[in-house]
């Protein structure tokens, strides 16, 4: 079995360094330089939060689930958000038995890559972590992609745990239309009930893990830093890792 996780850690290791490297290659061809970064990652918008958002309760502990791209970077985003208890990459969309990476990446399995996220209300909101995946996580508006990624199981999605969560993300994302605060229509799907499957253990904490790899260099690093520029009141700095948590 470890041969087995170690030869499908290498594939996908291999398959996002040719990524990485045809970004960077295309941007010096272009004359882009070192505004590699800038260009290959998601731009950051300032958006407002939501109208609509969860009333505050005494839980101290709710999830949600969110894709937007490779699981590596949203992972790390909301590993580093104040509030954010626990942020583990895994699947969502499809049924269990797919929920394995090398099926997942045929793109046929319904699953998209996904994080799970633990939070306590009390110190942020679902609509606040939603301001960041819209703003930081990812770009909403990219149909079944996410960069150098193609393919449905790079979705942007939101899978709510509750009524109340599919509410407040349906009128946000028509917020964010009806202001037009991206440059095209967000085609981010609502996809409830559906169930979150654990990724495989070399996957999790990845970009903490690996910061010097090309393709968390260009695509996730970034996303790091705008969240500090753009959330310095919700930017921790030391993230809470899958690892630590056991």
């Amino acid at each position: 079995m470890t041969k087995l996780f170690e030869s499908s850690f290498k594939r996908r290791i291999l398959k996002r360094a040719r990524r990485a490297l045809f970004v960077t290659a295309s941007l010096l061809a272009a004359g882009i330089g070192l505004r590699m970064s800038a260009s290959a990652a998601e731009v950051a918008r300032a958006i407002p939060a939501p109208a609509l958002d969860e009333l505050a309760g005494q839980a101290a502990s709710e999830v949600a689930v969110v894709a937007g791209g490779c699981f590596w970077g949203v992972q790390g985003v909301f590993q580093h958000v104040e509030g954010v208890t626990s942020a583990v990459s895994g699947y969502a969309g499809g049924d269990k038995a797919t929920a394995q990476y090398e099926r997942v990446s045929t793109g046929t399995t319904g699953q998209a890559e996904s994080v799970q996220i633990t939070f306590d209300p009390r110190k942020i909101s679902y609509g606040r972590l939603l301001q960041i995946y819209f703003s930081v996580a990812h770009d909403p508006t990219e149909l079944n992609r996410q960069g150098p990624d193609v393919g449905t199981q790079y979705r942007s999605a939101i899978f709510p745990t509750s009524a109340e969560q599919a509410r407040v993300a349906k009128g946000y994302i028509a917020q964010l239309d009806q202001a037009h605060f991206f440059d095209a229509a967000i085609v981010t799907r609502i996809e409830p009930d559906r169930a979150f499957f654990p990724a495989e253990a070399y996957h999790q904490d990845f970009l903490t893990r690996h910061p010097t790899y090309p393709y968390i260099v260009i695509n996730d690093l970034p996303k790091i830093e705008n969240l500090k520029r753009l959330f310095p009141d919700l930017y921790r700095a030391d993230p809470v890792l899958v690892g630590e948590a056991g």
